[in-house]
């Protein structure tokens, strides 16, 4: 199986992609929210949905299929991932501290950690835009090879996992600087208020 990439070509779209995943964002935001919030293993799984919905439109882009982007499945993705995260930060807002303790809740919160991650990335439609604008620097999308895109999509899960998790360790730790039940409370609403303005975000954004 040949690839049409160089070791250059490889080397210059890790170094782009690490730049442009670290730069704040409404990911990093919500990776960050839930992390303060819940704890480490939340921003895992926010993350990794990030990751899953990135990897869908990069499919997307290489692959000519930039028009799906704009069907109505994805606008209604849009309006479903904003109200979603609207209703995830007022249930965090009133929740009680150190309520994720229990492990039904817990596990709840892992499933609704990674549909956050996954539903704030496709609800961002433009993305698959900029993945075609991006990649033609790096590699000519009319002659991409399936050893090519698994070679991007390694790239980019890489990349954008090592940036949002470096951002979920920071929030837990800045979070564990507080452990009494006031400021637990606090860093609840300060992560809830985050997670619907991520929200309001998603369903007013053109």
């Amino acid at each position: 199986m040949q690839t049409s990439m160089t070791f250059s070509s490889v080397t210059a779209l890790f170094g782009a992609m690490i730049v442009l995943a670290a730069v704040p964002s409404v990911s990093v935001l919500s990776v960050s929210a839930r992390s303060a919030a819940f704890g480490f293993t939340h921003g895992v799984f926010t993350t990794l949905g990030i990751v899953v919905g990135d990897i869908i439109y990069i499919l997307l882009a290489i692959y000519g299929l930039s028009v799906l982007a704009d069907t109505s499945l994805f606008v209604w993705l849009k309006y479903l991932g904003g109200t979603y995260l609207i209703w995830l930060g007022i249930a965090l807002w009133r929740s009680k501290p150190k309520a994720v303790d229990d492990e039904g809740s817990k596990e709840s919160s892992w499933h609704s950690s990674f549909l956050t991650g996954l539903l704030i990335t496709l609800g961002d439609q433009k993305a698959v835009l900029f993945y075609l604008v991006f990649f033609p620097a790096f590699i000519d999308l009319t002659a991409v090879t399936i050893l090519d895109t698994g070679i991007i999509i390694a790239i980019a899960t890489i990349t954008i996992g090592v940036a949002k998790l470096s951002y979920a360790y920071l929030a837990v730790k800045a979070g564990g600087l507080f452990d009494s039940s006031k400021a637990n409370k606090g860093i609840n609403i300060a992560a809830g208020m985050v997670m619907i303005g991520v929200g309001v975000f998603l369903v007013v954004r053109g």
